[in-house]
């Protein structure tokens, strides 16, 4: 698992558009002014993740800003968001700590911060596949704080508040 962000050439695997990407295991995220930045707001955390390039991702950003309910599980936060998207074949059981994931069956976000009740040793492990579609920047263990029940926020990020409206 890496820590931080691996930055590519621009002949990298993970791609170039004339935007800086970086890469986790082989997955693209974008960074610098152009990245689909968010703020992932509950009680007193407030943290900031980067979506990537995923048709599910995309979605997920074209439906922002989003409250929900977050129900904890294990080490896992998901809840129920405006979203309908079938798995895609990079779909994955087994995750890495300060994900961000889809969940087809319950139509939910999941944030991922360490095993949960089906992992076995330090892996983290799913209810079933989900669609990776991004991930916390910093230490999602913050996520340790919250409570089964509360108010969970996602928008975009702008000047590090969340906003009224995605980006476009």
């Amino acid at each position: 698992m890496l820590s931080e962000p691996v930055r590519l050439p621009a002949q990298s695997p993970c791609g170039f558009d004339g935007r800086r990407r970086v890469c986790y295991n082989k997955r693209a995220f974008m960074e610098g002014p152009m990245a689909n930045k968010i703020v992932i707001k509950t009680g007193d955390v407030t943290v900031e993740a980067v979506l990537n390039n995923s048709p599910t991702a995309k979605a997920v950003w074209g439906a922002l800003p989003i409250t929900g309910k977050a129900n904890t599980w294990g080490d896992e936060i998901y809840f129920a968001i405006p979203v309908r998207h079938e798995l895609e074949s990079a779909a994955r059981e087994i995750v890495e700590m300060g994900d961000l994931g889809y969940w087809p069956p319950g139509r939910a976000l999941c944030i991922f911060f360490g095993p949960t009740p089906v992992s076995t040793g330090s892996e983290i492990r799913c209810a079933s596949a989900v669609n990776i579609i991004g991930r916390v920047r910093g230490d999602p263990t913050i996520f340790k704080k919250v409570k089964d029940g509360a108010r969970i926020q996602i928008g975009p990020r702008v000047t590090g508040k969340l906003s009224e409206s995605p980006r476009k």
